[in-house]
């Protein structure tokens, strides 16, 4: 499992893509001197421990012609053929998620990456196998890891919709992408206040039947994998870009300072 963690830090939520895992200040979070560079893109990796290429900060490269680009993940398309100088084969079978697509007909579901599209992903990001002690079993628990932080995220996003359950029983994801260098006001401001930032960030746009939401995805480091290959710490919340989703956080955040037990700890992160 020590390679899959190397090889794409781990989320890599960028194919497809409990209230929020509450973010405690363990000392290994605290952090004494800012990042010299930010995490590096998508798919995920912890920085300087690749042999990466300088690319623009958002996947996919800025060097692609825009018509190679799907706007839905802002993406090229995917590669299923394996790459010249791999060292072994990957299955090209892909994972159902069970987030409804948008744009798609009545009852399609986004469909996850194969491990031959991630492996090529990573490649075409600048990763370079040689440099890593990685195996078919690694790129399995890759693509597990990744497949769960998506389903984690949707499961969140989910919690949010609740409020607005009258209005639509059945929101859907319309869109995504990743901006991993560019943190959220909220993520600087954790920052700024000792704890650590996020290896990842991810924009969802929800079709709340008919209206479009932006969510934002912060993804935090959340150590060891367990057993359900999950990792990683999620602060998923409405973006604050309209009324009604700035008094959504505010009824929540009321909420959580209301009913939460004297005996509970106060997350790091007040949705």
């Amino acid at each position: 499992m020590g390679n899959a963690l190397t090889a794409a830090s781990v989320s890599a939520a960028d194919v497809i893509a409990p209230l929020s895992q509450q973010i405690t200040k363990p000392e290994s979070h605290r952090t004494k001197e800012k990042q010299t560079q930010p995490p590096p893109e998508c798919p995920m990796h912890k920085s300087g421990q690749f042999n990466t290429i300088n690319y623009a900060s958002e996947c996919p490269m800025d060097k692609m012609d825009a018509s190679e680009i799907n706007p839905l993940n802002m993406m090229p398309p995917g590669n299923q053929q394996p790459a010249p100088d791999q060292p072994f084969p990957l299955p090209t079978d892909r994972q159902v998620s069970s987030i409804p697509k948008a744009t798609g007909h009545e009852g399609e579901f986004w469909v996850y990456p194969s491990q031959q599209m991630f492996w090529n992903a990573m490649l075409r990001k600048g990763w370079r196998w040689k440099n890593e002690d990685i195996c078919q079993k690694d790129m399995d628990d890759i693509i597990k890891i990744h497949n769960a932080n998506n389903e984690q995220a949707w499961q969140e996003v989910l919690k949010w919709e609740a409020l607005h359950a009258r209005e639509c029983g059945s929101p859907k994801l319309r869109s995504f992408g990743g901006k991993a260098s560019k943190y959220s006001p909220r993520a600087r401001i954790r920052y700024w206040l000792g704890y650590e930032l996020p290896f990842d960030r991810h924009d969802w746009i929800i079709d709340r039947c008919g209206k479009d939401v932006r969510y934002i995805i912060d993804y935090y480091d959340g150590g060891k994998v367990n057993e359900k290959y999950t990792f990683a710490l999620l602060d998923v919340r409405p973006a604050m870009d309209s009324w009604e989703n700035i008094w959504d956080r505010m009824k929540v955040a009321w909420w959580r300072w209301r009913y939460q037990s004297n005996d509970e700890p106060v997350s790091a992160i007040v949705h």
